[in-house]
């Protein structure tokens, strides 16, 4: 009878072999330790020989595992690690636009799983310039082609030997090693292209790896490369737009004057009908092309001289260009409503007003369509789900919205580490193991630039349809879609343009060193221990060119007033099939914007050199040291029947962060940009040197009292927890396994709510209030039980259930006041008051979920399928829904293979979730309240809707060593819908197509 090691042995001798299984397990009766028993095998190979491998580490493990192949992944129609992951069941993935980035388990968002390869973290960037700044702590796996792994593992219960920092759950990556192949040279070599069918581009797809060893197999090398080139698009139509217009408010008759029973007539409704009904503050298009160009390589050498002693070093590096250019037209219903004319959307009291012929205009709502709904918290509201906008008739043209185009220039990220994993047997029963590691990541984009114009017309009809169509939309007098105005005062003028940098660097170095020591006493195996120090560093922030020249607009009427001419060349139109994927039937699809050249020969023009220093923008800046050190004790028990194991480990963060706060107006004085930095006596930490944003014009008298001046105000924390963890395993026969396991489990609160800047400073009759971060933030503890069962009744084959509950205490409540202050100036008079901070504060949280899972061959047809569903109830103490949690997920996958052949279609559904707060940020105002028809209930948060998403994959054998291999994603073009408060309240709708793999693969 065979019995297997604990499972931190086996996971490890897995990953270096998994084709001699065999290895991992010893005869207890008549062999020695790690003494290979000769066993008889049959080589299973392909899809089939995959699952067999992925379901024995499975079966064999104490924990509560699910586990993914090399060979498996070559057979799915995956492109990186997150797309492969999605298969499992528990695990759901971001997609941002046609490519699976962020890895979630079991209801959680992104930021509550942790991801390490070859037993550490990874640093790793982002390439969308929101992301960048966001400083959040989940891992982006676009940087990861699925080819470089070995096997990933992911630990739905914890253990003592697993790194700190996976709430929800830990996924261990391990990368190739080179003494796992079976001759002395082989190797692989891609060739092909990438083809998306919505920007009709192709695209290389090439990558290729060598493995040499000795005739001894005592040292190897592993060398790969890879270079990987898609074009992408997505066609989207939203409710984004600018200032209050942006998103969905409510009817309010006593300021949108223009609602009156007059213009009501005819349609059955009073002007007070309207009160209180929910209306879109836009009906806006996005277009966004984009390109993700992936290349890098993997280096492993791996130095086996005898059985006691196993030394490797991998490193890998990863980059990626991604730049992008987005395109948005928008319209101003709300700013239209209430008879405001400011050309970027504010409708604050001083904002300018709407002037017709010396009147002030509003925009009456005619043919309104309303309708009910419930909403998500159970209350009933009105939607006004068509109507036309428009000014009374005779009106001069209005503003009545926007056209935007930014191209980020020089937008990339990359990921990189260097780990030296070694494992020396002392004797028989002592095994010692240390691993060091380095890695870095980078998110930058070098300019993130661009032109905004506002449209003047009279108005715009719109229907909303179905929460997956387009909406009708129509404009009226506003002319066409380009830049520049007519002779009626119709069209567009540039009002604002915008440039500046993001730049993100994370950084981490770690070394362990673990300790297995056997005993075979009763029910004592072994006693496993270690320790761990990590310190981890994450600078981020935002750096802009100071313009020549201003753009100044009239306080009264709205107008543009300086010398700013608009470009009226250098534009495109969108594309004659934009929106084509959105159905809808007949809308404004059109649009324009600047093309790239142009963009970027305009800002060049229209900025100048300064200094580094005064393109700072300290307030966006995170500045952060995080020392983590960690120490356990795990004992592995095995009796009859059954084995498991118990542990504590003793986990301890130092954070150290530098907080860019603002010094009382008057207190420093700004310095002129090439001058000698101006001392702050007052405060002597103060950077004066930084512009942050203010104006540096040609031929203006510097203003030293410009804008905010921030100085760096160090703060630092340390907590201690410690995180017990039980695991059993019990086999109620050679096939059917139960499994229990209890812990408690930490993750660490993001970067951006520990130590951001402070910002949106406000004031009201209520106060004076602005965001900011909280230090004091306590890491986040989940105590966690789960109980399943798997029945392995065939090769290939599993039934699998279970049921999960984790109690969270620490969970993230953004936009609490509290009792923290801060002197700032009131933007209204310009006087320093003191002001409370809005920040985050932290409540509790549970989610209890159940897994399913089964997948068999069909007898011996060579077809069969695998299929999992899961669900996950959250609750947070305040009532609101848990942000990046699906209550349902789940995978059906079929698959066909001989000899020949080997194909694989795969439906990957993902449930709604939040997908992100009610504000941009977690440490704004979200928490708030809206008053509806004098109800009162949450502010709305965003919801992503179910989407379903199918894959293909086909490979064809020409001859033993080559293979045509084609693969699909997202056949069905999916579309990605996200509403507010329901379904009638659609925010955004958007399609990215197609991707279609053709590849050659020479095996050797």
């Amino acid at each position: 009878m065979f019995k297997q090691k604990p499972l931190a042995a086996a996971v490890s001798m897995a990953v270096m072999s998994l084709a001699t299984l065999p290895a991992v397990a010893q005869n207890q009766n008549t062999n020695p330790p790690d003494t290979a028993v000769p066993v008889q095998q049959v080589q299973v190979t392909g899809i089939r020989g995959s699952l067999q491998r992925s379901l024995s580490v499975k079966k064999d493990a104490t924990a509560n595992v699910e586990v993914i192949s090399a060979e498996d992944v070559g057979k799915m129609p995956d492109k990186n690690l997150a797309d492969s992951l999605q298969r499992l069941a528990g695990v759901a993935v971001r997609t941002d636009y046609d490519e699976a980035e962020k890895v979630s388990m079991r209801g959680t968002n992104p930021d509550m799983a942790l991801i390490i390869f070859n037993g550490h973290t990874v640093s790793g960037g982002d390439w969308y310039v929101a992301d960048q700044g966001s400083s959040s702590r989940s891992t982006s796996l676009s940087l990861m082609p699925s080819h470089v792994l070995q096997q990933a593992v992911v630990y739905k219960t914890s253990q003592a030997n697993i790194v700190d920092g996976g709430l929800a759950g830990t996924v261990n990556v391990t990368t190739r090693r080179p003494l796992s192949a079976k001759e002395k040279v082989s190797g692989v070599i891609s060739v092909g292209a990438a083809y998306a069918d919505l920007p009709g581009r192709w695209g290389p797809d090439m990558n290729g790896s060598v493995t040499w060893k000795n005739d001894a197999g005592t040292f190897g090398v592993l060398a790969s490369l890879f270079k990987e080139k898609r074009f992408v698009r997505r066609d989207s139509v939203s409710r984004f737009a600018y200032g209050t217009n942006s998103g969905w408010d409510v009817i309010n008759t006593s300021t949108m004057l223009g609602i009156t029973d007059a213009s009501l007539a005819g349609t059955g409704y009073k002007a007070a009908d309207l009160n209180g009904v929910r209306l879109p503050g836009s009906m806006s298009s996005e277009f966004v092309e984009s390109v993700r160009d992936r290349q890098g390589g993997m280096l492993s050498l791996q130095f086996k001289p005898n059985r006691d002693l196993d030394v490797v070093l991998t490193g890998f590096h990863s980059e990626m260009g991604a730049d992008n250019h987005g395109r948005l037209t928008s319209s101003a219903i709300y700013s239209m409503l209430l008879g405001k004319n400011q050309p970027l959307g504010s409708t604050v009291a001083t904002a300018a007003n709407t002037n017709s012929n010396g009147q002030r205009v509003y925009a009456q709502i005619r043919n309104p369509v309303i309708v009910n709904e419930k909403t998500v918290y159970g209350h009933d509201l009105k939607v006004l789900k068509a109507a036309d906008i428009v000014f009374p008739d005779g009106t001069t043209p209005q503003y009545v919205g926007n056209s935007e185009g930014f191209f980020r220039d020089g937008a990339e990220a990359t990921s990189a580490f260097l780990d030296l994993d070694a494992k020396y047997r002392v004797n028989d029963d002592l095994t010692v193991k240390t691993l060091l590691s380095t890695t870095r990541g980078v998110g930058s984009t070098k300019l993130d630039q661009g032109l905004t114009l506002a449209r003047y017309g009279t108005g715009i009809s719109y229907a909303l349809g179905g929460l997956h169509d387009a909406p009708y939309v129509k404009y009226h007098n506003a002319g066409s879609n380009r830049p520049g105005l007519n002779a009626d005062g119709s069209g567009y003028t540039i009002v604002d343009r915008a440039a500046s940098g993001v730049r993100t660097v994370d950084r981490e170095w770690s070394g362990q060193f673990d300790a297995e020591y056997r005993l075979d006493r009763g029910l004592f195996k072994s006693l496993e221990s270690g320790v761990r120090f990590a310190d981890h560093e994450r600078t981020s922030g935002r750096r802009g060119p100071a313009f020549r020249n201003g753009i100044s607009v009239d306080a009264t009427t709205g107008k543009v007033t300086s010398n700013t001419p608009t470009p009226t060349t250098g534009w495109a139109p969108y594309p004659g099939d934009f929106g084509d994927g959105l159905g809808g039937g007949w809308w404004d699809n059109s649009g324009f914007t600047y093309t790239r050249d142009a963009t970027k020969e305009y800002i060049a023009a229209n900025t100048k050199v300064t200094s580094p220093e005064w393109e700072r923008r300290v307030n966006t800046e995170i500045d952060m040291k995080e020392r983590q050190a960690a120490a356990y004790l795990m004992a592995n028990l095995e009796g009859d029947r059954w084995g498991g194991n118990f542990g504590l480990r003793y986990s301890r963060t130092k954070t150290e962060a530098n907080i860019a706060t603002p010094t009382p107006a008057g207190a420093c004085q700004r310095t002129e940009p090439g001058k000698p930095a101006v001392p702050c006596p007052a405060y002597p930490g103060a950077i004066t040197t930084a512009g942050n944003g203010a104006a540096y014009f040609d031929n203006t008298v510097f203003n030293p009292n410009g804008t905010v001046v921030y100085y760096l105000k160090p703060v630092s924390r340390t907590y201690e927890k410690w995180l017990p963890s039980m695991n059993l395993r019990y086999e109620l026969d050679k096939e059917q396994i139960l499994r229990f396991g209890a812990s408690r489990t930490i993750g660490r609160q993001n970067y951006n709510i520990l130590g951001s800047g402070f910002g949106t400073p406000t004031c009201d009759a209520n106060g004076c209030r602005v965001t900011g971060p909280n230090p004091d933030m306590r890491p986040l503890i989940s105590d966690n039980l789960d109980l399943s069962y798997a029945w392995y009744f065939g090769a290939r084959s599993v039934v699998a259930v279970s049921a999960f509950h984790s109690k969270i205490d620490g969970y993230v409540k953004t936009g609490a006041t509290g009792t923290s202050t801060v002197d700032l100036v009131d933007p209204r008079d310009l006087t320093v008051k003191t002001f409370a901070i809005n920040t985050a504060s932290q409540q509790g949280a549970k989610i209890s979920g159940l897994e399913l899972q089964y997948e068999q061959p069909i007898g011996n047809t060579g077809f069969g399928f695998t299929s999992n569903v899961s669900r996950a109830k959250t609750k947070v103490d305040d009532g609101r829904p848990m942000v990046g949690a699906s209550e349902w997920a789940g995978n059906l996958g079929l698959y066909f293979e001989n000899d020949k052949l080997s194909t694989r279609l795969v439906a990957n559904y993902r449930g709604e979730y939040v997908n992100s707060t009610t504000a941009p940020s977690p440490t704004a105002n979200s928490q708030g309240q809206s008053v509806i028809n004098g109800v009162a209930m949450p502010t709305a948060p965003t919801y992503a809707d179910a989407v379903t998403t199918l894959a293909f994959s086909l490979n064809y054998y020409v001859t033993k060593n080559i293979e045509l291999a084609f693969s699909a994603n997202n056949l069905t073009n999916a579309k990605r819908a996200q509403y507010r408060y329901s379904e009638e309240e659609q925010q955004k709708l958007d399609v990215s197509g197609r991707q279609y793999y053709l590849n050659l693969r020479y095996k050797f």
